[in-house]
């Protein structure tokens, strides 16, 4: 029979909450493949693509370590050679939040993540939650062009103080690092808020103010949306997410939690 394939698209600078990917992969799957590609298409003119960390010698002993079968490292040139004119648009989803701060951004997302799904040929594929939008954004586009493959995501792996891991929190400095806490604990206290009665403009007023007095420059967004559509909410009638997306720093960090 065939052996199945699970596949864990990544842009490399990986830390632990990449390796839980991994091994949710290989509790599915016969193999794992981890991609590991910096993707221009997904970055804005003034974003930091230049400064995105690359550490693929340290990525690849990792990689070793967890037991994947293949790293997939393609080059620019490889995924977009001369000439290249294709994009894949996922619109909706794509439309607010980090879509409406980043234009652009989710259509070099759905557009890699097709080729590397066409590339590497897997059952199954692996994001985290931490980057719900992104995740619905692939959901999508996979329904919509029937593409033959399971997506799942994994929950979000946080550090003991509740900060979601991500890449760039290697941005912050050991100042606004401690400082960057307040953002899970907003977030909790909103949703808390939330649940127990206040309006939602009340508490994501509450919750923005939190974020700025605790040492963040300034708050792209903090808004409450339909789990699976991404639709603004006025009420908890169905699943919900809050979403937060705010600066500390150079360095800007998303988040994102359910209120139920």
């Amino acid at each position: 029979w065939a052996r199945r394939i699970a596949l864990v698209p990544t842009m490399g600078a990986l830390h632990e909450g990449h390796l839980t990917l991994v091994r949710a992969a290989r509790k599915l799957a016969d193999h794992v493949a981890v991609s590991i590609f910096v993707n221009p298409a997904q970055f804005g003119p003034n974003e930091d693509f230049d400064a995105y960390p690359r550490q693929m010698e340290a990525d690849s002993a990792l990689l070793r370590e967890e037991g994947v079968a293949l790293l997939w490292a393609p080059t620019v040139g490889e995924v977009y050679p001369d000439g290249y004119a294709t994009s894949v648009r996922v619109q909706g989803v794509s439309d607010g939040l980090c879509g409406a701060a980043r234009p652009g951004h989710f259509d070099g997302v759905a557009t890699v993540v097709a080729k590397l799904f066409n590339q590497v040929e897997p059952d199954f594929a692996l994001f985290g939650e931490k980057d719900w939008q992104q995740l619905a954004v692939i959901r999508r586009m996979a329904r919509d062009l029937d593409l033959k493959l399971d997506i799942r995501g994994v929950p979000t792996v946080r550090e003991s103080d509740g900060l979601a891991l991500s890449s760039r929190n290697a941005y912050l400095s050991v100042e606004k690092r401690a400082q960057a806490a307040c953002l899970p604990a907003a977030m909790r206290s909103a949703i808390a808020a939330v649940q127990g009665g206040a309006t939602m403009a009340k508490a994501l007023g509450d919750l923005n103010q939190a974020l700025l007095n605790g040492g963040f420059a300034s708050v792209d967004y903090a808004e409450i949306r339909d789990a699976d559509n991404l639709q603004l909410v006025e009420t908890l009638a169905r699943s919900a997410r809050l979403f937060v997306a705010a600066r500390i720093g150079k360095t800007r960090l998303i988040d994102n939690m359910p209120v139920n």
